[in-house]
């Protein structure tokens, strides 16, 4: 498994460490969590108290279908249990995609969890806007999740918030996240590679991070099915660590210092017109 051993600036008093993962998960769940607990072994030593994997994580394949409504489990099955044993192991928070299952036994729920170090879940996101683009139909077989107050979670005095790939089209979620009072969104992501889809996810991933003056950590699938360029960008649109196409971890620091002095040259949420209400 490569690595780019990407590191941000050095980390200051009160820095929350973000690690984003990037591989790419297979068919087996117990593969995909061995695969994870050595990418939250290097994110932990270079310093992460966050570590952020992909959309799809516990188990994924090509095309989605009954194979994968078979797959899913519960919140408290293998994958999620295995993802306790990471966050209390290494000490620091794990959000990560999974397939979950739902009561209608032909679909099945597109649902991100993060856990603390003491294993305990802190955070659920049920998929809002499901994958009916480009030649896709993830409506197929996932239910969308429920609009609701958006869960949120505090690591190092940050607030952390979820959403999903293809969420990231629909720059109201973000913004919902941002007026729970969200400083950094996290991104866990199966970007289908395809023309132009590379300059897609660059700009989105940006462009959120700038709009709402957050910190973005975005945590892409690897090649030959995901984009991969992995990121974190800070509130002014700096692009603090990237990885390419290889599966590996790059760590970012985040600060409330720098959500502050970006906002206060860059006041937009306090002078925006406009409220998110849902449909």
């Amino acid at each position: 498994m490569a690595d780019t051993g990407a590191i941000g600036r050095s980390p200051g008093i009160g820095a929350l460490g973000i690690g984003i993962a990037q591989f790419a998960p297979g068919d087996d769940t117990s593969a995909n969590l061995m695969a994870m607990r050595d990418l939250a072994a290097r994110a932990v030593e270079r310093g992460a108290a966050l570590v952020v994997f992909p959309e799809y994580s516990s188990y994924f394949t090509p095309q989605l279908g009954a194979h994968s409504v078979a797959a899913a489990q519960s919140l408290d099955g293998e994958f999620v249990d295995g993802l306790r044993v990471l966050a209390t192991v290494f000490g620091v928070h794990i959000v990560a995609g999974m397939l979950e299952s739902t009561d209608d036994p032909t679909k099945l729920s597109n649902t991100l969890v993060a856990l603390d170090p003491h294993g305990e879940l802190v955070a659920i996101y049920r998929k809002l806007h499901l994958y009916d683009a480009f030649g896709q139909r993830e409506s197929d077989w996932v239910l969308a999740g429920n609009v609701e107050t958006p869960q949120t979670f505090e690591v190092a005095g940050l607030v952390v918030g979820l959403q999903t790939c293809y969420d990231i089209r629909f720059p109201e979620v973000t913004r919902r996240l941002v007026d729970a009072g969200a400083d950094i969104v996290l991104l866990p992501s199966e970007w289908v590679r395809g023309p132009l889809k590379e300059q897609h996810w660059r700009t989105l991933v940006t462009a959120r991070a700038i709009e709402n003056t957050v910190y973005f950590a975005a945590a892409d699938q690897a090649p030959p099915i995901g984009a991969g360029n992995s990121m974190i960008v800070d509130p002014m649109g700096v692009e603090l660590v990237t990885i390419g196409e290889n599966s590996g971890v790059a760590v970012g620091w985040a600060t409330a210092e720098r959500i502050a002095q970006v906002r206060a040259v860059n006041p937009a949420l306090g002078l925006r017109r406009f409220g998110v209400h849902p449909l």
